[in-house]
């Protein structure tokens, strides 16, 4: 019986305990502390939630000011620090808070402005309080000392040069996602870039301006007379350069790279009739100086076809190749 008594006991103790804890980091000590500037954050933000025009986002940047401030204070009265550094854990929180409130928007809270910037403005919230001394009533500036100033510095700069690398991230993800064709490169003689997946083969984008175009070029050659087909042959570098301008500008829209295709066709007699290369050729930044380019073969030749009153004329036969074969240097030159 004493034992069980004693269990319930226990029980209770804990819970009064855990209450107590809990009453401690929710009930305001005082009406100055942490807990006041969150509550009001929090009480801003519901007001702002049923406010509408300018005035809900005064009351929202006030709601974030509350946040900002509490935070901070909450998080440098027993600061835990960054592990191999002087900065605090809450200096890092603090910073996040500061960038989402700076380069975040309604529709997106994180972009990556938000990240880039987040390392440097945590050094420097952990730097700011060295260059103050005194409590809060009474506080002045002042100079750090010699040995601190060393690790401040050490500090902002490794925090700044973090955040440069996370630009250059931001920056080649979207070179890659603007110019996709660039992964058809290689970066074996790159120092700083490294692949970590398979290499693309072949550029896609030249892929698909060769796969539009050549359906097109073949319904404006097969079964035509054969006069018609060598006039159009003759004009061929007009005429394919216009589909294809209108090709890239249908299907690589959505792409800055759009700019950096060419196409251009060369013609080659034969024997028998006439080979029509079609060429996407690209002219933007590539490893290989001479760069590359798509290209993608037609064999035209005339046949025989008897006409309803039984006479014969000779139209065009046109045969193409199934894939796009990718050629590295500048194209042949046209005839």
């Amino acid at each position: 019986m004493n034992t069980l008594l004693k269990d319930v006991f226990g029980v209770f103790k804990f819970a009064e305990g855990l209450y107590a804890g809990i009453r401690k980091l929710l009930v305001p000590p005082k009406a100055y502390s942490w807990q006041t500037f969150i509550y009001l954050s929090i009480f801003s933000w519901i007001l702002s939630y049923c406010a509408t025009g300018y005035i809900k986002d005064i009351i929202a940047f006030f709601g974030w000011l509350f946040l900002i401030a509490g935070t901070a204070w909450y998080t440098t009265e027993d600061p835990l620090r960054v592990p191999g550094t002087f900065m605090p854990v809450g200096a890092v929180i603090t910073g996040f808070l500061v960038s989402v409130f700076a380069f975040g928007d309604q529709r997106d809270v994180i972009t990556p402005r938000t990240i880039v910037f987040w390392p440097t403005i945590s050094a420097l919230i952990t730097a700011i309080p060295e260059f103050i001394e005194g409590n809060d009533t009474d506080a002045k500036a002042r100079i750090p000392k010699p040995q601190d100033r060393q690790r401040i510095i050490i500090l902002v700069a490794s925090s700044m040069l973090l955040s440069c690398w996370i630009q250059f991230h931001f920056v080649t993800d979207n070179w890659l996602r603007q110019y996709p064709s660039l992964q058809a490169d290689t970066f074996k003689h790159s120092t700083f870039l490294v692949r970590t997946e398979q290499a693309v083969k072949i550029p896609r984008n030249g892929v698909v301006i060769l796969q539009r175009l050549q359906p097109i070029v073949v319904e404006q050659i097969a079964q035509r007379p054969w006069s018609e087909v060598e006039k159009w042959l003759l004009d061929a570098k007009q005429r394919v350069g216009n589909l294809g301008r209108e090709i890239i500008k249908k299907n690589l829209s959505k792409y800055e790279e759009k700019e950096l295709w060419r196409v251009e066709p060369r013609v080659t007699n034969t024997k028998s009739g006439y080979i029509l290369d079609l060429l996407s050729i690209w002219i933007g930044p590539s490893s290989n100086p001479r760069g590359y380019y798509l290209k993608k073969s037609c064999r035209i030749e005339p046949l025989a076809a008897a006409t309803n009153s039984e006479n014969k004329i000779t139209v065009a036969e046109i045969e193409c190749d199934r894939a796009s074969k990718l050629i590295p240097g500048s194209p042949p030159p046209q005839q």
